[in-house]
């Protein structure tokens, strides 16, 4: 890796552990920074200063404000001020792996019903190296509930999954987490986890073991409480411990007992700490064919897990959450066992059954990207702020996905629209980052690509993608903005941003109001099959309260697209809607101008405001899209 890039860090990987490998002639250095930047974003949580990625990658500055004017012309970071935010377009390369992967396609329905079958958090992971990443969250909402998120990496021997991962390493993969361990003692390498602490460091004339140290300890104490001579008792346990251990002589309390530092002159070891029964965890899973997790994470979390094979290699492992203060791990797996392995059973029939199907259709191709057109006319806006091979070597990821988990060089090139050569040095580099293997001339997407900001993307609710758009389109026209969802009969707003003039429309996130006399509950109401138009109260002399009239009205809304309400909820208030569409189509929210009626006319604002706000729910909706494709988008 260049020498002005630091490592990146969690990689749960040898590269963490000693020298990292040499970055191959042909490969693409801005693209290498710029997932450093990208990396760096990931373990902010998604937002960092420009100033801070500059001293966290070792980039210069202006390198640092080349690659993210790169990366929000691709939409995959947003700058505010000072700050570099992750957004939620960035997302589409980890999709791209979920998406070759299959996996949660297939099998997140019936992790959905069985966290709802068993009221626990159920969870969905893939091996990565020395590591698991979680490919599927279904998490119980309670006072204390699982943080973790889809992407977050941890290290194999702190969980359920990790043994069962490990029955099939071999020993490259051992000698790997072993390198591992020994660099990174306290698992700084994975923000998702919280630190295992420092071991405590023994002299090599103590006792191999602190169990049997401080038995030998107890036999002495009891001897002495006797009256018996220890040298008399040929006890050769305690004998050696009076020969060699300086601390146990005759009439030392037991309550001076306590692990030492070494003094100087002897050499340290590690006490036991958490994994190093790894080993021993890892053959005792591979002959249950399950693997518990007793709070190895942190006090309080325990886990069962079992894996999910498919052409007999372990295609993921599916793990039950729970809580101590619900079950013991020796109870969860008693209680929980049985139904796991039948849930086990009909995830590996899903994916027998896919895999028939699959292999009776042809590979898909992705079509070219445009990629040419796109880099042409940013390099044109941008001009040398632009960097085109990272944009470039980015696409190349996109290029795999659904029907595509393995390709070639030439696929590649045609699905991206790269001539060879530059698709070649993508995966060369991409291939030395650990986001893709190769194998037989073949190319796949490795569960590595997650880490690039999909972590704490995949928490971002749907107000917190709407919100910079809303924002934009407020500056624009210099009126109040709203998202709102729909609740029943009423509207619940969960987004606003509010103008500053003297008479502006003042509503707060939060606030509900009735749905049939707003334009936001209007294009949500006509969405409905059977709109509730009961209670229509006149609150204006303008509200409509018949309701063969209001359906008609609906029906009008739903055929335009859009909503035009008049001061039909307070007098002198306009405002104009627009529906927010999920990926399936069904409206799942709507976005609103506000205005005093003085401001424009009705068709004023359909002529100047309508085509602005539907371009703005139009972005909207491709971050929705987007986030949505694996996981379940909160609305508010």
């Amino acid at each position: 890796m260049p020498s002005n890039v630091a490592p990146a860090p969690g990689t749960g990987t040898s590269s963490a552990a000693g020298a990292v490998a040499a970055v191959p002639a042909e490969a693409v250095t801005p693209l290498i920074r710029g997932i450093a930047v990208l990396r760096r974003l990931t373990d902010a949580d998604g937002v960092s200063s420009l100033s801070g990625l500059e001293r966290s990658t070792g980039l210069a500055r202006s390198t640092v404000d080349r690659i993210t004017a790169t990366l929000a012309r691709r939409g995959y970071v947003r700058l505010d001020g000072r700050d570099a935010v992750l957004a939620p377009r960035l997302m589409e390369l980890g999709n791209a792996y979920l998406a070759a992967l299959r996996l949660p396609r297939l099998l997140d329905a019936q992790a959905d019903a069985l966290a709802d079958e068993l009221d626990e958090s159920v969870s969905l992971a893939v091996g990565d190296q020395d590591g698991i990443r979680f490919i599927h969250q279904a998490t119980r909402r309670r006072a204390m509930s699982l943080s973790f998120r889809i992407g977050d990496l941890l290290p194999a021997e702190r969980t359920a999954p990790g043994p069962l991962f490990a029955t099939e390493w071999g020993d490259r993969e051992w000698a790997r987490w072993r390198e591992r361990r020994a660099a990174d003692p306290e698992d700084r390498g994975f923000p998702a986890v919280p630190a295992r602490s420092r071991p405590i460091e023994y002299g090599e004339d103590d006792r191999n073991d602190e169990k049997d140290r401080i038995g030998a300890n107890r036999t002495n104490h009891t001897n002495r409480t006797n009256g018996k001579d220890l040298a008399a008792t040929k006890d050769l346990t305690v004998a050696k411990d009076l020969t060699v251990g300086k601390d146990l002589a005759v009439g030392k309390s037991l309550a001076a007992d306590r692990p030492e530092e070494p003094s100087a002159g002897r050499s340290a070891r590690r006490r036991p700490t958490l994994g190093d029964d790894f080993e021993q965890r890892t053959a005792e899973a591979r002959e249950a064919g399950w693997a518990l997790d007793d709070q190895l994470i942190e006090p309080g979390l325990v886990a069962l897990s079992m894996p999910v094979r498919e052409a007999g290699r372990i295609a993921c492992v599916v793990s039950v959450v729970s809580h101590t203060s619900r079950h013991t791990a020796a109870d969860l797996r008693d209680t929980l066992l049985p139904r796991l392995r039948e849930a086990v059973a009909a995830m590996e029939r899903e994916l027998r059954e896919a895999r028939h199907a699959e292999s009776a259709t042809s590979r898909t191709t992705a079509a070219p990207a445009g990629l040419a057109v796109w880099t042409g006319a940013s390099k044109q806006e941008l001009g040398r702020e632009f960097i085109e091979s990272l944009a470039r070597g980015l696409t190349v990821i996109t290029a795999f996905g659904e029907g595509r988990a393995e390709l070639n060089l030439t696929e590649v090139a045609q699905a991206t629209g790269l001539a060879r050569a530059t698709a070649r040095r993508a995966l060369i580099t991409l291939e030395h980052l650990g986001y893709v293997t190769a194998h037989d001339r073949v190319f796949r997407l490795t569960p590595r690509v997650l880490g690039l900001g999909f972590p704490p993307l995949s928490r971002t609710s749907l107000a917190e993608i709407a919100a910079p758009h809303l924002t934009e389109l407020s500056q624009r026209l210099h009126d109040s903005v709203s998202l709102a969802v729909l609740t029943g009969d009423e509207i619940q707003y969960t987004g606003r941003v509010s103008t500053s003039r003297v008479m502006s429309v003042h509503i707060t996130v939060g606030t509900r109001l009735p749905a049939y006399p707003t334009a936001l509950g209007r294009v949500m109401l006509a969405d409905l099959p059977e709109p509730p138009l009961t209670e229509l109260l006149p609150l204006t002399p303008r509200t409509i309260t018949d309701p063969a009239r209001l359906k008609a009205v609906l029906d009008r809304v739903r055929e335009e697209g859009y909503a035009l309400v008049d001061e039909e909820l307070e007098v002198g208030l306009r405002s104009v809607a627009v529906p927010v569409r999920e990926r399936g189509g069904r409206v799942v929210a709507a976005v609103n101008v506000a205005m005093h009626s003085s401001r424009r006319t009705p068709e004023e604002c359909v002529a100047e405001v309508l085509p602005e706000l539907r371009s703005t729910v139009g972005r909207i909706e491709e971050d929705l899209w987007v986030a949505g494709r694996f996981r379940r988008v909160p609305r508010t």
